[in-house]
């Protein structure tokens, strides 16, 4: 069957990454059709206790400037009875001081943290971290992308594609379907980037990794939290929640299928008792291969997300890196398919994204390095921890670990240039964050400027013009910032229009 329909994205994923995307594409006015190979989203890992992920600033940040956060920070209960009947409170909540993050499970601890040493952050609802499941994050972006228009088929996963200079014609499930562009948002066993023939290089695993959830016949054999031991490392949370690794070079990951007796066999050899495991509710396995594709883009094909880039799932940072990837590609994509901007303008999505990527990949390495059941890696473990209990150095992870720390290269001047927008409170009530929702550039003008109105009713149709007060303005004049929320222009002194005018050129494309 062919759907005579010429869609302006089709995206292959059905993932948060991939219905971010669309809504993202669809503020922007593509229209977008999303294939996801599974029929049913729901999933026992996407629920408590393995579907838990943390959110970093910069995706708080984006779901904030979609007026999405408050359906994001909104739990439902799960109507799976059971999925979490196992489940009690995270251990580190019965600490005296609450942790705010951890690297190689070493924990940095809220209270070591000095935001003051972010002077370009204001008090903001979105906050710094937060946490929620994968199951409750798919709900809420696939309502959104519904509501937007957005025709999304399951049970249809991308199975090949052509590409022609004006078109990708891809075909699933005995249906073919044409679009102007093709985003494999399809995970880290992407079918199309194999297809598209993207070059995918990093470094082998070191282990296999463990994530069960069990019944024991002795829960007091296992210490609670995480535990080095001489042969890896395991994570208990009582009564029956067990992360491990097994440092065996990844050879078990996805060879055969996870049985009881291999979960206690790798237990006992891993933590050192002999605790016995009566049955095995739940378990999946993970590596921490580190590979990232060369390119993000292959004529009008893309990637995204785990598609373009994987690595061990420590500390969390799988999920806001592909987020990232479709806040910044998103209004890139829009505006190309609109006609606003050349589409030399995609070539900034890996520019900017790339390197984010590779920072990541290497944060993950340096964790398993962390990790490895040797004496080298336990004193080098010692000296960390010691580090991580300073002011300094807590700051210093908390910025790594929640995003605080992001700034693209963007050639500016100004510090703020290439980071996320403080949220500014004007003094008409509202805030900044509240004038992204509508997916388009922001032009603040502190001072009321003349000539900067003028720059902000050349590009009237692509950008939101701000002539308001702050109640901080940071001791700035005037900012143009781009759809995302990033600073694309900013000035401290009376502002040059010149400046502003050739900062909006670069992003929005000729007035």
């Amino acid at each position: 069957m062919h759907d005579s329909k010429t869609y302006d994205v089709v995206i292959a994923g059905a993932g948060p990454v991939g219905l971010f995307l669309a809504c993202e594409l669809r503020l922007g006015g593509a229209t977008v059709l999303v294939l996801e190979q599974a029929e049913d989203p729901r999933a026992p890992l996407k629920r408590l206790p393995f579907g838990m992920r943390g959110l970093s600033a910069p995706t708080i940040e984006a779901f904030y400037r979609r007026g999405m956060l408050a359906d994001i920070t909104h739990v439902q209960p799960s109507s799976d009875k059971t999925a979490s009947a196992t489940t009690t409170a995270p251990h580190w909540m019965n600490q005296r001081r609450r942790p705010g993050g951890h690297f190689a499970g070493i924990q940095f601890l809220l209270d070591n943290v000095e935001p003051s040493q972010w002077p370009h952050r204001l008090p903001s609802p979105a906050g710094t971290n937060m946490a929620t499941t994968m199951e409750h994050i798919e709900t809420v972006l696939s309502a959104r992308a519904q509501t937007a228009g957005v025709e999304i088929w399951r049970g249809a996963g991308v199975e090949s594609f052509d590409q022609s200079a004006d078109s990708v014609t891809v075909r699933t499930a005995g249906k073919t379907f044409k679009g102007r562009w093709l985003v494999g948002c399809d995970g880290g066993r992407s079918t199309v980037r194999k297809a598209g023939g993207f070059e995918f290089t990093g470094t082998e695993p070191e282990f296999t990794g463990y994530s069960v959830e069990v019944e024991l016949a002795d829960l007091d054999k296992l210490a609670i939290g995480r535990q080095y031991t001489a042969t890896g490392m395991y994570t208990y949370q009582a009564p029956g929640t067990i992360a491990m690794v097994d440092f065996d070079g990844g050879a078990f990951h996805r060879t055969e299928a996870v049985t009881l007796e291999q979960v206690q066999s790798v237990l006992r050899r891993v933590s050192g008792t002999d605790t016995t495991v009566t049955n095995l509710r739940l378990a999946t396995t993970w590596t921490d291969r580190a590979y990232q594709a060369t390119t993000y883009r292959s004529g009008r094909v893309l990637l995204a997300g785990d598609a373009a880039h994987i690595h061990s799932p420590l500390g969390g940072q799988g999920l806001n890196l592909g987020l990232g990837d479709a806040m910044n590609l998103g209004w890139k994509l829009a505006s190309v398919i609109r006609g606003d901007a050349p589409d030399t303008l995609l070539d900034s999505y890996f520019a900017e994204r790339h390197p984010v990527g590779s920072e990541v990949l290497d944060w993950s390495r340096a964790q398993v390095a962390l990790m490895r059941p040797s004496r080298s890696s336990r004193a080098l473990e010692a000296i960390i921890r010691d580090l991580m209990a300073t002011r300094d150095c807590a700051t210093y992870f908390a910025e790594r670990v929640w995003g605080v720390s992001l700034q693209y290269e963007l050639g500016g001047g100004h510090p703020l240039v290439g980071r996320s927008a403080p949220d500014f409170e004007f003094t008409d009530g509202t805030r900044l964050g509240e004038h992204l929702e509508v997916g388009r550039g922001v032009l603040l003008d502190f001072n009321a400027d003349a000539m900067m109105g003028e720059v902000a009713s050349r590009w009237s149709d692509q950008i939101v013009y701000l002539a308001l007060g702050a109640k901080n303005a940071l001791g700035l004049s005037a900012l143009l910032l781009r759809p995302d929320g990033v600073v694309a222009w900013a000035s401290e002194t009376k502002p040059e229009a010149g400046r502003a005018a050739q900062a909006a050129v670069r992003w929005f494309g000729e007035a």
